[in-house]
């Protein structure tokens, strides 16, 4: 078996525009452990391997085992796709061994994180304003949870990882072209609604390392019907980012997102450091993000 038996059954699937739980369901698996085959962290039995070109097969007549021997540049000529659209490469060992990781996580919980989510912080540039962006969460092809959002003007997009309890983001944005970092407390339900972390950037002129609080609330699930999302999602992401009346962000919430650094907080954690540990008002927060938008 190649090395590359992983990035190629992903290339096949979207080619095929067939989702893991509907090749699982035809293969007579479980959606799981496509997931680990497509992830690389499982490679699957000679049994296996002779199902999955059976029933790709069945979709690409002629296709057989020794197929998945070419060059990936041949192999997705058999399939009408380009080779470069296969943004995840299996054979990275950080992202291999990273999604050895999350994977599980991701297969359980995976209806816990997709949907609509509305971000809010506060403004780096006009105090006492408040920010509000809006995205999707959804599983990627590659097997990860992707994001992809904004709001009038800009637009960000990016990778999650859930682990134990937290769920790791990095992503860019269009700007300025550069990297962020987010690391959320979540709470092990079966949809999550509330996310409360911190977002770690270099939002100022001279590029200074900043970290600062932000919230994100649920505000619909994804239909089933991709273009119905993606038009839903440009829809909300032509909303402007600053709030025009920062007032109708309840006490709690503005309280939560303004905490920042001082001496006295210094003191208390031994350093210069925002930190996000749960909210003892966190309950509060969560009934208040249950408001329509």
């Amino acid at each position: 078996m190649h090395d590359d038996f992983a990035e190629k059954l992903r290339l096949a699937l979207d080619a095929l525009s067939m989702s893991r739980g509907r090749f699982a369901a035809e293969l007579g698996v479980d959606k799981s452990l496509v997931g680990r085959w497509a992830s690389g962290a499982v490679i699957p039995s000679a049994a296996n391997r002779e199902r999955i070109t059976h029933l790709l097969a069945s979709k690409r007549p002629g296709f057989s085992l020794l197929d998945w021997k070419r060059e990936i540049s041949d192999f997705a000529m058999l399939f009408g796709a380009s080779a470069q659209k296969v943004v995840e490469r299996a054979d990275d060992p950080f992202h291999a061994s990273l999604l050895q990781i999350v994977q599980p996580s991701i297969d359980a919980n995976v209806g816990a994180y997709e949907g609509f989510w509305r971000t809010t912080h506060a403004s780096l540039f006009e105090q006492g304003r408040f920010c509000q962006q809006y995205g999707i969460i959804r599983r990627a092809s590659s097997g990860v949870l992707d994001f992809e959002g904004g709001a009038d003007g800009i637009r960000y997009r990016g990778a999650m990882f859930p682990v134990a309890g937290q769920l790791f983001c990095i992503g860019g944005e269009n700007v300025r072209h550069l990297p962020s970092f987010m690391i959320f407390n979540v709470m092990a339900v079966p949809k999550i609604s509330f996310m409360d972390g911190l977002v770690l950037t270099a939002n100022s002129p001279l590029r200074i390392p900043t970290a600062y609080p932000v919230i994100c609330e649920r505000i619909a699930d994804l239909s089933g019907d991709r273009a119905r999302d993606e038009a839903y999602m440009a829809e909300l992401m032509r909303r402007p980012e600053a709030m025009e009346d920062s007032s109708l962000l309840p006490p709690v919430m503005r309280e939560h997102l303004l905490r920042g650094v001082d001496s006295d907080t210094a003191k208390g954690i031994g350093g210069m450091m925002l930190t996000a540990s749960l909210s003892p008002q966190l309950g509060e927060i969560i009934a208040l993000s249950q408001r329509q938008i």
